[in-house]
């Protein structure tokens, strides 16, 4: 199982917020280069950026940031927020995205984001199924839409899709433990795509100790994300360099 810690970026700056909320932001570094230098010296190989002004504006805007990280450190870094249009793509993958991620426009414009996928292949698009009780939350988290999370998954299964992140986010940045039901229900009711293959399920959100890391790791998740557990010192680097 991947271990990939989260950097949150508003102005420039490394953030968290709690359940996405953008009033309950909180500063925990200037500098994100000097807190990915900080993942990449612990034998950390992954990082998951998300341009929260990006997602809010409903374009990229900190690409600076991810060219700066991916030039100097050599983090596999996947990208999200606010990713709307062909031309946002294509300034995440030449800043040195690795992967990105896809939320909204799957809900709000599937043919643009199958288009990306036969474009630049299953391996480089992550779909993004952040769940509010049950129904993918879209805009950032400020807007709940209509897509129950495992048949919107499935769907996005025949047309390809291998890598998803889930977030549940009543869990998010609330240090009281991953959704390990929902996580156990999505891998066994999306088990096996047209292709055969099971999906690629990477948890995220309310991680809070190094004992969950196993739990989900036994589950089948692909990858587990962990922001606040790390900044909030609830898991040490020295931890997360020993699990990996």
């Amino acid at each position: 199982m991947r271990i990939i810690p989260a950097i949150d970026i508003i102005d420039g700056k490394c953030v968290r917020l709690t359940k996405g909320d953008y009033d309950t932001k909180k500063i925990y570094n200037e500098n994100p280069l000097e807190v990915a230098k900080m993942f990449e010296a612990s034998g950390i190989e992954y990082l998951h950026l998300v341009d929260l002004d990006g997602a809010k504006a409903q374009h990229i805007v900190n690409y600076k940031v991810l060219e700066q990280i991916s030039s100097k450190t050599s983090l596999k870094i996947d990208f999200g927020g606010g990713l709307k249009t062909n031309e946002d793509l294509h300034i995440a993958f030449n800043s040195g995205a690795k992967q990105i991620t896809g939320g909204s426009i799957a809900v709000k414009d599937p043919k643009t984001f199958e288009g990306w996928i036969s474009k630049y292949g299953a391996a480089k698009i992550i779909l993004g199924a952040d769940s509010d009780n049950g129904k993918v939350s879209i805009s950032g988290w400020m807007e709940q839409s209509k897509e129950d999370v495992i048949p919107f998954i499935k769907d996005y299964q025949k047309k390809s899709i291998q890598y998803v992140i889930c977030t549940d986010i009543s869990k998010d940045g609330m240090l009281e433990g991953p959704s390990v039901e929902l996580y156990q229900q999505i891998i066994s009711e999306c088990s096996h795509g047209n292709s055969g293959q099971s999906i690629k399920l990477i948890a995220s959100g309310g991680i809070s100790d190094i004992s969950e890391l196993p739990i989900l790791k036994d589950l089948g998740c692909e990858g587990v994300i962990i922001g606040k557990a790390i900044y909030e010192n609830r898991i040490s680097l020295k931890q997360l360099e020993k699990f990996v």
